[in-house]
């Protein structure tokens, strides 16, 4: 069992849970999965209660001329994809953090009555942990790659100006990468660029502000896509 209907709220909810760390449906690619789940959507999503959901909805969008060509299978209903039956839960957050309280269950058992026994092997296989811990040395920074699409106000805007304004902003963690113009109708084209940030020292949401700063050249941004690295 995978997704249902997206008629009430608990469908979007699942699909946003779903979207939360993934660009796709199914894989690292527009691909029928995608279209099957867009095409099930009676509306996009609201970008307040569900942002994965609507970032999600947003760039399938612009595929939508491409529908027919996109690999996968047609034939397939949209809830042959999502989670599966174990992982569904009446609310997905809830289910999170049962997983997080799981997780957390390392060092023996977590009960509120615990004996003297218990709490000793606890603490053995605590500062076992820890030993291990300090012996791998510190881990690598957490990085992800963004790509971000930046809209234009309409035909006449200078995009040279505009990437250059983007590319100006500087951020601990921010490296800009490759770029290209998008055409969006109307002979509008939107910038779709590449980033790699450095998850704990930028935000994304701060990132996207300084850049509509730029009210002479930039109307919105949206992120198309993120993959942890």
């Amino acid at each position: 069992m995978g997704f249902t209907d997206f008629v009430s709220d608990a469908g979007f909810t699942l699909l946003n849970h779903w979207l939360t760390t993934r660009s796709y449906i199914h894989g690292y690619s527009p691909s029928q999965a995608d279209v099957v789940t867009f095409k099930a959507l009676k509306g996009e999503p609201t970008p307040a209660k569900f942002p994965h959901a609507y970032r999600w909805y947003k760039h399938i969008a612009t595929y939508e001329s491409e529908f027919s060509s996109l690999p996968g299978d047609p034939s397939k209903p949209h809830t042959s994809y999502g989670p599966d039956a174990s992982a569904i839960a009446v609310h997905p957050a809830k289910a999170a953090a049962k997983d997080d309280d799981d997780d957390m269950d390392l060092f023996g058992s977590s009960d509120e009555e615990e004996d003297a026994e218990a709490v000793r092997i606890r603490e053995k296989n605590l500062e076992e942990y820890r030993k291990k811990k300090a012996a791998k040395g510190a881990k690598p920074a957490a990085k992800s790659m963004v790509t971000m699409d930046i809209k234009p106000w309409d035909d006449e805007t200078d995009m040279k100006e505009l990437e250059a304004n983007v590319r100006v902003i500087e951020m601990d963690g921010l490296i800009w990468s490759a770029s290209k113009l998008v055409p969006v109708g109307f002979g509008i084209k939107k910038l779709q660029i590449n980033l790699v940030v450095e998850d704990d020292k930028v935000s994304i949401d701060e990132l996207q502000a300084k850049i509509e700063e730029d009210e002479d050249h930039v109307q919105s941004t949206d992120i198309a896509a993120m993959q942890k690295l």
